[in-house]
């Protein structure tokens, strides 16, 4: 797995990825408008194979980091990506100034509170209704737990 710091020429990739990642997903105008603000960086998670599978955005800002968004593709999950995006990005973020990482959570993503968990991000809140998610055949309101990591 190789992780690769990521700008404009692959906002096909993560358009790519995010739609293979998420059901509702960002297109490639909705990475470019992300990149238009100062501060944000991207990265891309490289298979053996040279074949991207997955994606992190974040956002450094004086002393605080945001995880934008993070996706691993399903058939590569639990094979180590996700926890190596988030390293590169807190080590990145941490060399940029970032004293904390932040990012949100469906409280119904069980699978991404373990692997921030066992990252080191701990909860700090709660967003009401955050996320639009289907639930038998429904888009419901789900909350969106807030997560923090201290870095350095």
């Amino acid at each position: 797995m190789r992780i690769s710091a990521a700008g404009p020429a692959f906002f096909p990739v993560f358009a790519a990825l995010h739609r293979e990642c998420f059901a509702r997903s960002w297109d490639e105008a909705a990475f470019a408008g992300l990149f238009d603000t100062p501060g944000t960086f991207g990265l891309i998670a490289v298979a053996d194979d040279s074949a991207p599978v997955g994606l992190c955005l974040y956002r450094v800002v004086a002393d605080q980091a945001e995880i934008l968004t993070i996706g691993v593709l399903p058939q590569a999950r639990g094979t180590g990506a996700g926890r190596a995006l988030i390293a590169e990005a807190a080590a990145d973020a941490a060399v940029r100034g970032a004293a904390r990482l932040f990012l949100e959570v469906s409280v119904n993503n069980a699978a991404a509170r373990r692997l921030y968990a066992a990252t080191g991000f701990i909860p700090i809140g709660l967003r009401k209704n955050y996320y639009k998610e289907q639930v038998d055949g429904a888009m419901i309101p789900v909350d969106a737990e807030i997560l923090a990591k201290n870095l350095g």
